[in-house]
């Protein structure tokens, strides 16, 4: 939550606010997120508009998570650009009843002073993260086979047999052994 309450309503009006929060819970996707409690550094600027309240700045946290070929731990840096714009209730109610925000996207409200970044926030942050991270990005995986991680052991290799092949490989075979004998 953050206070508005020094921005008045006197549109020009800028504060800036720099602060180390806890990341929420379920900060990320499946496989690549911001652990619960790991700080969050907000570098922000909130600005009085005559609609509400516009927010700018910078979220930066440190995602962990797991590489989508070989599952070994991926640790990624982020600094992603943030702008939200949080009506006065007051406008929000007279656009509606006006009909003018039927097109519009969801227009986030002030709470008297106070914003709730975190929905804002979650918006901002989930989709910045990879969508298939990687641990390196020419990682080979692991072996289909036996699932060694093949980065450990570039010339890892299994001989595999077609199927198709294995009666003449058994004809061959018994050939072998009527020649030596």
């Amino acid at each position: 939550m953050l206070d508005t309450h020094e921005l008045g309503r006197r549109p020009g009006s800028m504060r800036r606010v720099q602060r180390t929060v806890a990341a929420p819970e379920h900060l990320g996707t499946e496989v690549i997120g911001i652990p619960t409690g790991t700080d969050l550094e907000l570098d922000l600027r909130l600005e009085a508009v005559m609609e509400g309240v516009l927010v700018t700045g910078h979220v930066r946290g440190r995602a962990v998570g797991e590489c989508v070929r070989c599952l070994e731990e991926v640790v990624e840096d982020l600094d992603v650009p943030f702008q939200e714009l949080y009506a006065y209730a007051e406008r929000v109610k007279a656009a509606g009843e006006a009909g003018l925000d039927e097109d519009e996207d969801e227009v986030r409200e002030l709470d008297g002073d106070l914003i709730d970044i975190e929905p804002a926030l979650r918006d901002t942050v989930v989709p910045a993260l990879p969508f298939q991270p990687l641990d390196t990005p020419d990682c080979p995986g692991l072996c289909s086979e036996c699932g060694f991680r093949l980065a450990d052991d570039p010339d890892h290799s299994h001989e595999i047999l077609d199927p198709r092949w294995a009666e003449l490989n058994r004809l061959q075979g018994m050939f072998d052994e009527t020649k030596e004998s």
